[in-house]
């Protein structure tokens, strides 16, 4: 691996991964209703998908995808859908997602939380477009291309989950400031609010 490319690689990625955006947003606000331990798994999904789009990008199929942007329309559609509806569901303080008064009722399953953090990730065609016009210049020609991916995308996805941990971490805290106040009302329409504005921004991306 190139050291110098390297050296830049590291600094432009953390920044850009910690630049606020869907996956960001969707790691606050379950930070903040499901808290950290349960949130891994929605960044587990996320991950995989931030390592699929990653990979593929690098072999050039983004190239394709972008011509055809159609092929995103109905998943990108589908996926803001359903955020929306969980959105909705939370600020009704209603659904699996919702802060409980109490320890009683369901809570979302690992697959659910893989699922959304997936779909985020893989529904994203600015996400797509991002690794097409990145990850190039990082890449030396006169290098082994398959080990140079290897460790490009492990350093991203060690960064993305850093990224991700400081977000719901930041959830997390604001719900224990916000709970003070025992009005659990209020903090499943932050999170409800924050997560149909996510299938919205996702829809619409």
């Amino acid at each position: 691996m190139n050291l110098a490319l390297l050296s830049a690689f590291i600094p432009t990625f953390f920044f850009v991964s910690l630049t606020p955006g869907m996956c960001m947003t969707l790691a606050m606000t379950l930070g903040m209703t499901i808290g950290i331990k349960r949130a891994l798994w929605m960044m587990l999904g996320e991950l995989v998908g931030v390592a699929t789009v990653a990979t593929l990008s690098a072999v050039g199929v983004a190239a394709l995808l972008l011509n055809y942007p159609s092929v995103f329309v109905v998943l990108k559609y589908l996926g803001g859908a359903y955020l929306a509806y969980i959105g909705v569901q939370m600020w009704l303080s209603k659904g699996k997602m919702a802060i409980k008064t109490n320890e009683e009722g369901a809570s979302a399953s690992r697959t659910e939380l893989m699922s959304q953090g997936f779909v985020t990730a893989i529904a994203n065609p600015k996400g797509w477009a991002f690794f097409v016009a990145l990850l190039p210049p990082f890449l030396d020609s006169s290098l082994p291309l398959s080990s140079q991916l290897v460790v490009l995308i492990t350093i991203i996805l060690l960064l993305e989950f850093s990224c991700l941990i400081i977000y719901a971490a930041g959830g997390k805290t604001l719900k224990s400031l916000l709970m003070k106040s025992g009005n659990v009302r209020i903090m499943n329409r932050i999170a409800g609010t924050l997560m149909v504005g996510v299938g919205i921004w996702l829809a619409a991306g």
